[in-house]
């Protein structure tokens, strides 16, 4: 049972609030609940002027109720001025809340309990929506699979999915920037509020040199801190271990279905958690439903503007979604406005900058085989695209010493169309280009590749990247795909590169480009068949990538069949 008590002055490091009054919404109140196995939580209400009753919007924060998505969406009281009782929540061992946090372990039973507190707070109608992007949105997902039965409808927006597949591991490979990045941010925030301030100051300073200790994958400080955060634990389960489906929402897809709730997913093409977002969205998807939407736009993780690493789509990417959510909500829970099943699903046209809608997600596809005269790796220009079949085998040498880095979409020095031209240049990357279109090409759904690739070595990656290759010479990324393989017969497979929606212009021209590492974004396959996440960096072994063309080579590109065109 959950109990409720004011919270005001517990906080040394949280004084009250003091604000300027807000037009619409009260002064702000922060209350605590106590869950069922004794664990503080503690949040803070936004109410609007006047008796109510309204429907609750919870968010559930990782890092810090007093951030509340601000990064990108309108501060938690300008959604009270719509006329929501808005409610932003430290999760267990986050913010001042008790407990220590462990990602995913009690979302499902702590979030539905909130959700239930939430319903019952003064002011409610009884109804709550949850709210809330990354972190945010995997919290709405885990409490939706609890027993809450006031939980009326989710906005999960960059969040995970599948921890197995598409979070923490990607066909069998360890993500090993995001985790370590973001293992190192939650274990920097465990030692300040446990007052470690000497081991506060060894991880910050430490994340400029993340990945050179003798394992990569081991950073040092970040290793020493397992009593703080929940890295080192992680890095010690492989991909098939029993926690990941125990912290997963794909693990529960039925009952979310059966649920039938009204969601709005928002993604961002260059965003990490892409196929989490595209993914979670197909799974629980109601044909026809208008109830269930989904907007992706050019966007890193944060912020969704217009830029990103350089390249301008333009005044229409800066989309209101502050806005829609609003129009979402007062539509399924207000019976204000209506969403229209045509407009379900609105995709960003990175090369037309300009928004899409259509009642479905596109499902478009046509073979684009691989082509090449034994140099791709080599000279750029050997390698090509084509709609015909090729003939031959490619073959490119991987130097551990000098291995080819991360350069896009959502990986690299920075996240988003970062140009790529001087990586696709080095002799460790195979580029496959087509000739620059004549006319214009529309590319708008998923994309998956297959690939005939065998290696010299017991154990071997394959990263692979799609780009538009503009006229001026510039290498722009818009999906990637990465897999960890250990020796085999040789046989074609298969990867998941996202999704897009993209019109290639005239003069421009599409890049498929192979390598056997993305450092750090993956640790570096030794080629020695021992796990990545525990070699030695000093271990690894030179590895000759093998790649047969013909039939069985090619990507599964969404254009029409009667569309465009691919020389």
């Amino acid at each position: 049972m959950t109990t409720m008590t004011a919270a005001s002055g517990f906080d040394p490091h949280s004084p009250p609030f003091e604000l300027p009054d807000i037009a619409g919404v009260r002064p702000p109140e922060t209350l605590s609940m106590t869950t069922a196995d004794g664990i503080r939580l503690d949040a803070d209400i936004w109410r609007p002027e006047g008796d109510g009753p309204w429907p609750v919007l919870l968010q559930r924060q990782a890092y810090g109720r007093r951030i509340g998505c601000t990064i990108c969406y309108a501060h938690p009281a300008w959604y009270a001025a719509q006329g929501y009782l808005v409610v932003v929540q430290d999760v267990r061992g986050r913010g001042t809340s008790e407990g220590r946090f462990w990602p995913g372990r009690h979302e499902a039973s702590d979030g539905a309990e909130a959700v239930e507190w939430a319903a019952k707070l003064q002011g409610s109608d009884g109804r709550v929506a949850m709210y809330g992007f990354s972190y945010q949105a995997y919290d709405q997902l885990l409490a939706a699979t609890g027993d809450c039965p006031s939980l009326a409808a989710l906005i999960p927006a960059m969040g995970p999915w599948d921890p197995a597949r598409t979070w923490i591991y990607e066909n069998g490979a360890f993500r090993l920037a995001q985790m370590a990045g973001w293992g190192t941010q939650v274990t920097v925030e465990g030692a300040r509020r446990l007052g470690n301030f000497k081991a506060y100051a060894r991880l910050k300073a430490a994340q400029s040199s993340l990945f050179e200790s003798e394992v990569a994958a081991r950073p040092a400080e970040l290793m020493a801190s397992g009593e703080i955060g929940h890295y080192v634990d992680w890095v010690n389960r492989p991909v098939d271990d029993p926690e990941w489906e125990r912290i997963s929402p794909a693990a529960s897809v039925e009952k979310l279905r059966a649920r039938g709730l009204p969601m709005f997913f928002i993604g961002g093409w260059f965003d990490s958690h892409l196929n989490s977002t595209l993914e979670a969205f197909r799974a629980l998807d109601r044909d026809s439903d208008p109830n269930m939407r989904l907007w992706i736009g050019p966007w890193v993780h944060f912020p969704w503007e217009r830029r990103a690493a350089g390249a301008d789509f333009g005044p229409e990417a800066i989309a209101d979604t502050d806005r829609a959510q609003i129009a979402f909500l007062d539509a399924v829970l207000k019976g204000k406005g209506l969403l229209k099943a045509e407009d379900r699903v609105r995709l960003f046209d990175m090369g037309e900058k300009s928004w899409k809608g259509s009642a479905a997600f596109p499902q478009a596809e046509r073979k684009v085989y691989l082509t090449g005269g034994g140099r791709a790796a080599t000279k750029i220009g050997d390698g090509g695209l084509s709609f015909s079949p090729g003939a031959g085998t490619e073959l490119m040498v991987h130097d551990p010493w000098r291995t080819a880095p991360a350069a896009g979409p959502c990986y690299g020095p920075v996240a988003g169309p970062q140009d790529r031209r001087l990586v696709d240049e080095r002799s460790d990357v195979m580029t496959f280009t087509a000739a620059p279109q004549s006319a214009p090409l529309v590319i708008e759904g998923p994309i998956g590749l297959r690939l005939v690739v065998s290696a010299d070595r017991a154990s071997f990656d394959v990263s692979t990247t799609l780009s538009v290759v503009k006229p001026d010479g510039r290498v722009l990324p818009f999906a990637a795909g990465y897999c960890h393989l250990r020796m085999r017969p040789q046989a074609p497979i298969e990867l998941d590169l996202g999704a897009t929606s993209l019109t290639l212009l005239e003069g421009e021209a599409l890049r498929l480009s192979v390598a056997a590492s993305d450092f750090p974004a993956h640790p570096v396959n030794p080629g020695t068949g021992e796990d990545p996440v525990r070699a030695g960096q000093a271990s690894a072994l030179v590895t000759t990538l093998h790649v047969t063309l013909g039939e069985e080579s090619f990507i599964r590109l969404p254009v029409a069949e009667e569309g465009g065109h691919l020389a």
